[in-house]
């Protein structure tokens, strides 16, 4: 659902480099996918990379398309000021270069006038126009997305993950978070829960999940989103719209439910539900574009949590099978996970309260 919505909102100019794995057999399955083209044939590019380095896969896309539209922007600077080339095509050119495509509308504008520019091309004999011909759809705006799950996200590609989230650049991650290595066996991972049971957790995790959230927050300038779809459908839609407007790097960890989670996936919405509901998934969305407005950043979403831990997660055979085998360790990881999501919701309040100085919005402008 998550990446349908994905090709629903930003599919006309969305590049999409894939983690191997879940969400590359049914994102790339037929002869159902969550990936289409509009009534005009406009539809995603996408490809899958390996496992590991989904982010820096989609980081290439991204500085390939930065350089090509650099280019584009040399040469229409030196058409512009040619001689040979006429006033009309010059005029169109200047108009390009200066359109606002912050929106849809002037994205389509845009495509418009770059169709009639390249009509215009055809008919000029400059090396120039030429040159230009090959690189003018890059003054089009695109939208570049790096999608993968928990296991990439969080343990094997975090590296990866980490360093494009630095790098300055406009470029979304979609993190897909299901708390389980689900398409290598259910192994523990950074991003499974505190009590879960999973391969090499047979006891249930003695520690907590990795806040990779929070992590990506403490940079100032990346737009960070925490989103469940089943939870809060508003909430997710303002989450994309928010973090592929916004011209920097951007990442949403959307809460996916999973067969490993042990119930009907039918139930899944409302698996998601609890899971807001009892702190273990707060809300939220960090959007660095406030701080010029001297705002906060960051605004929670959630409301406190209505719904005590268990009532979640013995709703789930991850966490009720140790209750089952091994009730004393079940309440004792109980009784420190509960502690944790009640610390943890208190902090994402706070941090959303406090009165906001600076939150390092000038992002790395460097070009590689």
């Amino acid at each position: 659902a998550y990446v349908k919505l994905l090709t629903q909102l930003f599919g006309d100019r969305a590049i999409i480099g894939n983690a191997t794995g879940c969400s590359s057999i049914y994102g790339g399955n037929l002869p159902t996918t969550p990936y289409s083209t509009r009534s005009d044939g406009r539809g995603p590019a996408w490809s899958n990379s390996l496992f590991e380095d989904a982010a820096e896969f989609a980081y290439g896309m991204r500085l390939a398309a930065d350089k090509y539209a650099e280019y584009a922007v040399e040469l229409a600077g030196r058409i512009i000021s040619s001689e040979s080339c006429s006033k009309e095509l010059k005029d169109l050119l200047s108009k390009a270069m200066a359109e606002d495509q912050s929106d849809q509308s002037g994205i389509e504008i845009q495509r418009k006038r770059i169709s009639d520019i390249k009509k215009m091309l055809v008919e000029c004999d400059c090396l120039d126009c030429k040159e230009f011909m090959s690189v003018a759809d890059y003054l089009i705006k695109r939208s570049v997305w790096g999608l993968g799950g928990d296991g990439w996200a969080y343990d094997i590609g975090y590296g990866g993950l980490d360093h494009v989230l630095a790098s300055g650049r406009n470029i979304n991650m979609l993190v897909l978070d299901t708390e389980v290595y689900s398409n290598t066996g259910g192994q523990a991972s950074k991003s499974t829960p505190m009590g879960a049971v999973a391969k090499f957790a047979a006891s249930g995790k003695p520690i907590g999940k990795k806040d990779l959230s929070l992590m990506a927050l403490s940079y100032g300038y990346v737009y960070v989103a925490k989103v469940a779809m089943g939870a809060d459908p508003m909430q997710t839609l303002k989450a994309f719209l928010e973090a592929e407007a916004y011209e920097g790097p951007s990442i949403i960890l959307a809460y996916s439910h999973c067969i490993a989670h042990g119930y009907d996936t039918i139930k899944g919405c409302d698996a998601q539900k609890k899971a807001v509901n009892s702190g273990h998934w707060p809300l939220f969305r960090y959007n660095p574009d406030l701080c010029a407005k001297g705002n906060n950043p960051l605004k929670l979403d959630s409301k406190a949590p209505s719904i005590k831990l268990e009532d979640y997660i013995y709703n789930e055979n991850r966490y009720a099978v140790l209750k089952k085998s091994d009730p004393e360790r079940a309440k004792m990881l109980l009784d420190k996970a509960q502690k944790l999501v009640t610390d943890n919701f208190e902090l994402y309040k706070y941090l959303s309260e406090r009165k906001i100085v600076s939150c390092g919005v000038e992002k790395n402008e460097e070009k590689a």
